[in-house]
Protein backbone atom coordinates (compact mmCIF):
# COMPACT_ATOMS: atom_id res chain seq x y z
CA UNK A 1 0.00 0.00 0.00
CA UNK A 2 1.36 3.37 -0.45
CA UNK A 3 0.10 6.69 0.73
CA UNK A 4 -0.08 9.44 -2.48
CA UNK A 5 1.14 13.35 -1.57
CA UNK A 6 -0.15 15.85 -5.28
CA UNK A 7 0.36 19.57 -4.81
CA UNK A 8 -2.87 20.83 -6.81
CA UNK A 9 -3.42 23.81 -8.05
CA UNK A 10 -4.54 25.84 -4.33
CA UNK A 11 -4.48 22.69 -2.19
CA UNK A 12 -2.31 19.45 -0.90
CA UNK A 13 -3.79 16.37 -1.35
CA UNK A 14 -3.15 13.35 1.01
CA UNK A 15 -4.57 10.22 -1.00
CA UNK A 16 -4.85 6.99 0.97
CA UNK A 17 -5.45 3.40 -0.20
CA UNK A 18 -8.19 1.47 1.11
CA UNK A 19 -8.17 -1.50 -0.57
CA UNK A 20 -9.46 -1.05 -4.67
CA UNK A 21 -10.21 2.66 -3.39
CA UNK A 22 -8.75 5.95 -3.49
CA UNK A 23 -9.37 9.18 -1.02
CA UNK A 24 -8.32 12.48 -1.78
CA UNK A 25 -8.08 14.68 1.61
CA UNK A 26 -7.52 18.26 0.60
CA UNK A 27 -5.10 20.41 3.61
CA UNK A 28 -3.58 23.52 3.09
CA UNK A 29 -6.09 24.78 1.24
CA UNK A 30 -5.69 28.24 -0.61
CA UNK A 31 -2.02 28.17 0.29
CA UNK A 32 -0.87 26.96 -3.97
CA UNK A 33 1.30 24.58 -3.13
CA UNK A 34 4.75 24.02 -5.46
CA UNK A 35 6.83 20.83 -3.98
CA UNK A 36 6.40 18.86 -1.42
CA UNK A 37 9.31 16.33 0.22
CA UNK A 38 8.93 13.07 3.15
CA UNK A 39 11.63 12.52 5.56
CA UNK A 40 12.39 8.60 4.37
CA UNK A 41 13.54 7.93 7.80
CA UNK A 42 10.37 9.24 9.08
CA UNK A 43 7.23 8.40 7.04
CA UNK A 44 4.61 11.04 8.68
CA UNK A 45 6.96 14.22 8.29
CA UNK A 46 5.98 15.62 5.42
CA UNK A 47 7.07 18.98 3.68
CA UNK A 48 5.15 21.50 1.48
CA UNK A 49 6.00 24.70 0.21
CA UNK A 50 3.89 26.99 -1.13
CA UNK A 51 3.50 29.79 -3.37
CA UNK A 52 3.69 33.41 -1.03
CA UNK A 53 2.58 31.39 2.00
CA UNK A 54 5.82 29.69 3.21
CA UNK A 55 6.81 26.66 4.26
CA UNK A 56 4.73 23.75 5.94
CA UNK A 57 5.46 20.70 8.23
CA UNK A 58 3.42 17.86 8.88
CA UNK A 59 4.39 14.83 12.08
CA UNK A 60 1.23 13.32 11.35
CA UNK A 61 1.22 11.98 7.48
CA UNK A 62 -0.92 15.47 6.64
CA UNK A 63 -3.34 15.26 9.25
CA UNK A 64 -2.11 18.62 10.88
CA UNK A 65 0.20 21.08 9.47
CA UNK A 66 2.39 23.61 11.31
CA UNK A 67 4.06 26.79 9.64
CA UNK A 68 7.76 27.49 9.48
CA UNK A 69 8.40 31.01 11.54
CA UNK A 70 12.00 30.69 12.27
CA UNK A 71 14.43 31.70 9.58
CA UNK A 72 13.12 31.44 6.16
CA UNK A 73 13.08 35.09 5.03
CA UNK A 74 11.11 34.29 1.84
CA UNK A 75 7.76 33.43 1.27
CA UNK A 76 7.72 31.89 -2.02
CA UNK A 77 9.12 28.33 -1.31
CA UNK A 78 9.51 26.58 -5.40
CA UNK A 79 11.93 23.33 -3.77
CA UNK A 80 11.82 21.08 -0.75
CA UNK A 81 14.14 17.98 -0.26
CA UNK A 82 15.13 15.78 2.90
CA UNK A 83 18.60 14.32 3.00
CA UNK A 84 18.31 10.80 3.37
CA UNK A 85 21.92 10.10 4.64
CA UNK A 86 22.23 13.55 6.90
CA UNK A 87 20.97 12.88 10.41
CA UNK A 88 20.95 15.29 13.52
CA UNK A 89 19.51 14.36 16.55
CA UNK A 90 17.62 12.02 14.91
CA UNK A 91 16.14 14.43 12.10
CA UNK A 92 17.20 14.35 8.43
CA UNK A 93 18.34 17.49 7.79
CA UNK A 94 16.06 19.37 4.94
CA UNK A 95 17.03 21.87 2.82
CA UNK A 96 14.13 24.28 1.00
CA UNK A 97 15.09 26.81 -2.10
CA UNK A 98 12.98 29.68 -2.57
CA UNK A 99 12.81 32.63 -4.94
CA UNK A 100 13.81 34.92 -5.39
CA UNK A 101 17.04 32.46 -5.50
CA UNK A 102 18.24 31.25 -1.52
CA UNK A 103 18.73 28.00 -0.17
CA UNK A 104 17.92 27.08 3.79
CA UNK A 105 18.55 24.23 5.78
CA UNK A 106 17.39 22.70 9.02
CA UNK A 107 18.60 20.50 11.60
CA UNK A 108 15.84 20.04 13.94
CA UNK A 109 12.96 18.46 11.54
CA UNK A 110 12.31 22.09 10.28
CA UNK A 111 11.67 23.88 12.86
CA UNK A 112 14.62 26.47 12.78
CA UNK A 113 16.63 27.39 9.36
CA UNK A 114 19.56 29.19 8.59
CA UNK A 115 20.44 30.50 5.11
CA UNK A 116 23.36 28.66 2.74
CA UNK A 117 24.95 32.38 2.14
CA UNK A 118 27.55 31.50 -0.14
CA UNK A 119 25.54 29.94 -3.04
CA UNK A 120 24.91 33.66 -4.32
CA UNK A 121 28.65 34.39 -3.86
CA UNK A 122 28.61 32.26 -7.02
CA UNK A 123 29.69 33.66 -10.18
CA UNK A 124 27.09 32.96 -12.39
CA UNK A 125 24.81 33.61 -9.68
CA UNK A 126 23.74 37.38 -10.96
CA UNK A 127 22.92 36.25 -14.39
CA UNK A 128 20.09 33.83 -13.11
CA UNK A 129 17.02 34.96 -14.50
CA UNK A 130 13.59 32.90 -14.66
CA UNK A 131 12.27 33.94 -17.88
CA UNK A 132 8.66 34.86 -17.36
CA UNK A 133 10.12 36.98 -14.86
CA UNK A 134 13.39 37.66 -15.64
CA UNK A 135 13.93 40.41 -12.76
CA UNK A 136 14.11 37.19 -10.46
CA UNK A 137 14.99 33.71 -10.14
CA UNK A 138 14.43 30.71 -8.36
CA UNK A 139 15.63 27.27 -6.84
CA UNK A 140 13.42 25.52 -9.11
CA UNK A 141 15.21 21.84 -7.40
CA UNK A 142 16.99 20.35 -4.76
CA UNK A 143 18.53 16.68 -4.92
CA UNK A 144 20.54 15.76 -1.43
CA UNK A 145 22.68 12.52 -2.71
CA UNK A 146 21.28 9.46 -1.52
CA UNK A 147 24.96 7.78 -1.21
CA UNK A 148 27.55 10.99 -0.47
CA UNK A 149 26.60 12.58 2.43
CA UNK A 150 26.64 16.19 2.08
CA UNK A 151 26.94 16.18 -1.64
CA UNK A 152 24.14 18.30 -2.64
CA UNK A 153 22.85 19.68 -5.76
CA UNK A 154 20.47 22.91 -6.58
CA UNK A 155 19.13 23.91 -9.80
CA UNK A 156 18.53 27.39 -10.53
CA UNK A 157 15.87 28.02 -12.59
CA UNK A 158 17.10 29.65 -15.12
CA UNK A 159 20.66 29.34 -15.35
CA UNK A 160 22.94 26.72 -13.14
CA UNK A 161 22.82 23.59 -12.16
CA UNK A 162 25.44 24.09 -8.86
CA UNK A 163 27.21 21.39 -6.52
CA UNK A 164 27.72 21.26 -2.78
CA UNK A 165 29.94 19.15 -0.93
CA UNK A 166 29.58 20.12 2.41
CA UNK A 167 25.83 20.05 2.94
CA UNK A 168 25.64 23.60 1.37
CA UNK A 169 28.65 25.40 3.61
CA UNK A 170 30.37 25.93 0.04
CA UNK A 171 29.26 25.61 -3.27
CA UNK A 172 30.71 24.49 -6.82
CA UNK A 173 29.21 26.70 -10.23
CA UNK A 174 28.08 24.89 -12.88
CA UNK A 175 29.81 22.89 -15.57
CA UNK A 176 30.25 24.54 -19.18
CA UNK A 177 28.51 21.75 -20.67
CA UNK A 178 25.79 21.17 -17.63
CA UNK A 179 21.97 21.61 -18.13
CA UNK A 180 21.48 25.10 -18.11
CA UNK A 181 17.00 24.99 -17.34
CA UNK A 182 16.46 22.21 -15.07
CA UNK A 183 13.26 21.21 -13.91
CA UNK A 184 13.96 18.03 -12.27
CA UNK A 185 17.06 15.97 -11.50
CA UNK A 186 17.35 12.82 -9.56
CA UNK A 187 19.79 10.62 -8.68
CA UNK A 188 19.73 6.69 -8.03
CA UNK A 189 20.96 4.76 -5.18
CA UNK A 190 22.36 1.68 -7.43
CA UNK A 191 24.26 4.46 -9.73
CA UNK A 192 25.99 6.67 -7.13
CA UNK A 193 27.27 9.10 -9.57
CA UNK A 194 24.75 9.09 -12.12
CA UNK A 195 22.29 12.24 -12.33
CA UNK A 196 19.40 12.59 -14.79
CA UNK A 197 17.82 15.75 -16.13
CA UNK A 198 14.67 17.05 -17.35
CA UNK A 199 15.39 20.25 -18.30
CA UNK A 200 14.10 23.51 -20.65
CA UNK A 201 17.25 23.62 -22.50
CA UNK A 202 15.80 21.89 -25.38
CA UNK A 203 13.74 24.20 -26.14
CA UNK A 204 15.86 26.73 -28.14
CA UNK A 205 18.62 23.80 -28.50
CA UNK A 206 16.86 20.87 -29.79
CA UNK A 207 18.16 17.66 -28.59
CA UNK A 208 19.44 19.30 -25.58
CA UNK A 209 16.12 18.80 -22.81
CA UNK A 210 17.80 15.50 -21.55
CA UNK A 211 20.58 15.94 -19.71
CA UNK A 212 22.97 13.02 -17.70
CA UNK A 213 26.27 12.93 -15.69
CA UNK A 214 27.30 9.28 -14.80
CA UNK A 215 30.63 10.81 -12.81
CA UNK A 216 28.91 13.67 -9.83
CA UNK A 217 28.13 16.11 -12.23
CA UNK A 218 31.92 16.75 -13.31
CA UNK A 219 30.94 16.45 -17.14
CA UNK A 220 27.39 16.09 -19.18
CA UNK A 221 26.02 14.16 -22.07
CA UNK A 222 22.71 14.69 -24.33
CA UNK A 223 21.17 10.86 -25.16
CA UNK A 224 18.36 12.30 -27.03
CA UNK A 225 17.44 9.84 -30.03
CA UNK A 226 13.96 9.36 -30.68
CA UNK A 227 12.72 12.59 -28.92
CA UNK A 228 10.40 14.59 -30.68
CA UNK A 229 9.71 17.07 -28.05
CA UNK A 230 12.96 18.55 -26.28
CA UNK A 231 11.00 20.92 -23.44
CA UNK A 232 11.56 18.33 -20.45
CA UNK A 233 9.63 18.92 -17.41
CA UNK A 234 9.80 15.80 -15.01
CA UNK A 235 11.97 12.41 -14.91
CA UNK A 236 11.84 9.27 -12.86
CA UNK A 237 13.58 6.06 -12.89
CA UNK A 238 12.98 2.45 -12.17
CA UNK A 239 13.42 1.64 -7.98
CA UNK A 240 15.19 -1.82 -9.52
CA UNK A 241 16.52 -0.53 -12.68
CA UNK A 242 18.72 2.72 -13.19
CA UNK A 243 18.83 2.11 -17.14
CA UNK A 244 14.66 1.92 -17.42
CA UNK A 245 14.32 5.69 -17.20
CA UNK A 246 10.51 7.91 -17.74
CA UNK A 247 10.53 11.66 -19.16
CA UNK A 248 7.39 14.21 -19.57
CA UNK A 249 8.13 16.45 -22.43
CA UNK A 250 6.56 19.26 -24.87
CA UNK A 251 7.53 21.34 -27.55
CA UNK A 252 7.68 24.29 -25.51
CA UNK A 253 6.89 25.99 -22.13
CA UNK A 254 3.32 26.94 -23.35
CA UNK A 255 2.44 23.23 -24.66
CA UNK A 256 3.88 22.22 -20.91
CA UNK A 257 2.08 25.05 -18.87
CA UNK A 258 -0.70 26.67 -20.06
CA UNK A 259 -4.68 25.22 -20.50
CA UNK A 260 -4.98 26.85 -23.63
CA UNK A 261 -2.33 25.49 -24.98
CA UNK A 262 -1.77 22.21 -23.64
CA UNK A 263 -0.13 19.26 -25.14
CA UNK A 264 2.77 16.70 -23.53
CA UNK A 265 3.67 13.32 -24.13
CA UNK A 266 5.31 10.85 -21.78
CA UNK A 267 8.57 9.19 -23.33
CA UNK A 268 10.39 5.67 -21.77
CA UNK A 269 13.85 4.60 -22.56
CA UNK A 270 15.49 1.55 -21.68
CA UNK A 271 19.52 0.68 -21.88
CA UNK A 272 21.18 2.73 -24.82
CA UNK A 273 18.02 2.39 -27.06
CA UNK A 274 16.07 5.18 -28.78
CA UNK A 275 13.09 7.13 -26.88
CA UNK A 276 10.20 5.28 -26.90
CA UNK A 277 7.08 7.66 -27.15
CA UNK A 278 4.62 6.04 -24.53
CA UNK A 279 0.35 5.81 -25.13
CA UNK A 280 -1.21 2.94 -23.58
CA UNK A 281 -3.82 3.76 -20.74
CA UNK A 282 -3.03 7.36 -20.99
CA UNK A 283 -4.32 10.41 -22.04
CA UNK A 284 -4.35 12.05 -25.62
CA UNK A 285 -1.33 14.22 -26.11
CA UNK A 286 -3.72 17.63 -27.06
CA UNK A 287 -4.95 19.05 -23.96
CA UNK A 288 -2.61 17.19 -21.56
CA UNK A 289 -0.57 19.66 -19.44
CA UNK A 290 3.23 17.68 -18.96
CA UNK A 291 2.94 15.13 -16.36
CA UNK A 292 4.70 14.80 -12.91
CA UNK A 293 6.31 11.77 -12.86
CA UNK A 294 7.15 9.69 -8.94
CA UNK A 295 7.98 6.18 -8.01
CA UNK A 296 9.03 4.97 -4.52
CA UNK A 297 11.95 2.50 -3.61
CA UNK A 298 9.02 -0.26 -1.77
CA UNK A 299 7.76 -0.76 -5.68
CA UNK A 300 10.03 -1.89 -7.93
CA UNK A 301 9.47 -1.55 -11.85
CA UNK A 302 6.17 0.79 -10.77
CA UNK A 303 5.95 4.38 -12.15
CA UNK A 304 2.88 7.20 -11.37
CA UNK A 305 2.17 10.04 -13.34
CA UNK A 306 0.09 13.68 -12.32
CA UNK A 307 -1.27 15.81 -14.67
CA UNK A 308 -4.11 17.84 -15.16
CA UNK A 309 -6.34 14.72 -16.44
CA UNK A 310 -5.84 12.71 -13.06
CA UNK A 311 -3.17 10.14 -11.55
CA UNK A 312 -2.14 7.16 -13.54
CA UNK A 313 0.03 4.60 -13.03
CA UNK A 314 2.37 1.70 -14.58
CA UNK A 315 2.75 -1.86 -12.76
CA UNK A 316 5.06 -2.41 -15.53
CA UNK A 317 7.80 0.02 -15.73
CA UNK A 318 6.06 2.36 -17.48
CA UNK A 319 5.08 0.28 -20.53
CA UNK A 320 0.86 0.78 -19.93
CA UNK A 321 -0.91 3.05 -17.46
CA UNK A 322 -3.83 2.73 -15.56
CA UNK A 323 -5.86 6.08 -14.08
CA UNK A 324 -6.27 5.82 -10.38
CA UNK A 325 -9.92 5.56 -9.20
CA UNK A 326 -9.17 8.40 -7.03
CA UNK A 327 -12.59 10.17 -4.75
CA UNK A 328 -11.81 13.53 -5.14
CA UNK A 329 -13.83 16.01 -3.11
CA UNK A 330 -17.25 17.24 -4.85
CA UNK A 331 -16.05 20.74 -4.84
CA UNK A 332 -12.70 19.65 -6.48
CA UNK A 333 -12.27 21.70 -9.59
CA UNK A 334 -11.64 18.87 -12.55
CA UNK A 335 -8.70 19.25 -14.71
CA UNK A 336 -6.34 21.11 -12.39
CA UNK A 337 -2.56 21.37 -12.71
CA UNK A 338 -0.25 19.03 -10.71
CA UNK A 339 2.41 20.46 -9.52
CA UNK A 340 4.48 18.27 -7.33
CA UNK A 341 3.73 14.31 -6.50
CA UNK A 342 5.35 12.32 -3.86
CA UNK A 343 4.28 8.30 -3.08
CA UNK A 344 5.06 6.96 0.83
CA UNK A 345 4.67 3.41 1.07
CA UNK A 346 2.57 2.50 4.09
CA UNK A 347 3.98 -0.53 6.21
CA UNK A 348 1.65 -2.47 8.88
CA UNK A 349 4.18 -1.71 11.68
CA UNK A 350 2.83 2.46 10.75
CA UNK A 351 -0.06 1.98 8.53
CA UNK A 352 -1.52 5.82 8.69
CA UNK A 353 -5.29 4.66 8.55
CA UNK A 354 -4.68 2.37 12.03
CA UNK A 355 -4.33 5.82 14.02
Amino acid sequence: MVKIYAALQNSLACITQHGDDWLADLQLRDSEPQCIAVDPAHLERIYCGTNNHGLWYSIDAGANWKHVETGITHRQIMSVAVSPLEQVHGYGVVYAGTEPSAIFRSEDGGVNWHELTTLLQLPSAPTWSFPPRPYTSHIRWITPDPVQAGRVFAAAEAGALVRSLDGGQTWEDKKADGPFDTHTLIMHRLVPNRLYSAAGDGFMHPGNGFVQSDDGGDTWFRPDRGLQHHYLWSVAVDPADPDTIIISAAHGPQEAHNPMRAESAIYRRTGHNDWQQISAGLPATHGLLASVLATNEAEAGVFYAANNKGIFRSANAGLSWNELPIQWPANMSPGERIHALVIVPVYSADALDSR
